[in-house]
């Protein structure tokens, strides 16, 4: 019903940065509240950011705050994550989720909460 796609992971040296994209798309439009998840092999998935319809209100996990901007195109179902002084740590399978029926200024930072996710992009940041 609904498909969402990330793209924009690769492969980037510890300092650098990288610009992951995701858009949901559906046969009607609606409002959704968006946020990117990451998983490392071995790992739970955990949730780095969060926006709001609005694209006012936003969360941060604490291990990206201040390295990490998320953003979104005003009015539209297109999201970005601006990954900037990147650690190894980092590295992990980064995922976009769309949480429906959402009002415009809630973030939702639960996994449980969100409807539709992505199939995932790999970010690696070497040392």
């Amino acid at each position: 019903q609904v498909q969402v796609v990330e793209s924009g992971g690769g492969s980037v040296q510890a300092g650098g940065s990288l610009r992951l994209s995701c858009t949901a798309t559906g046969p009607t439009f609606n409002r959704y509240g968006m946020g990117w998840f990451r998983q490392a092999p071995g790992k739970e998935r955990e949730s780095v950011a969060a926006v709001s319809w609005s694209g006012v209100n936003t969360f941060y996990s604490d291990s990206v705050k201040g390295r990490f901007t998320i953003s979104r195109v005003s009015g539209r179902n297109t999201v970005y994550l601006q990954m900037d002084s990147l650690k190894p740590e980092d590295t992990a399978v980064y995922y976009c989720a769309a949480s429906s029926g959402v009002r415009s200024p809630v973030v939702r930072t639960n996994a449980d909460e969100y409807h539709y996710w992505g199939q995932g992009t790999q970010v690696t940041v070497s040392s």
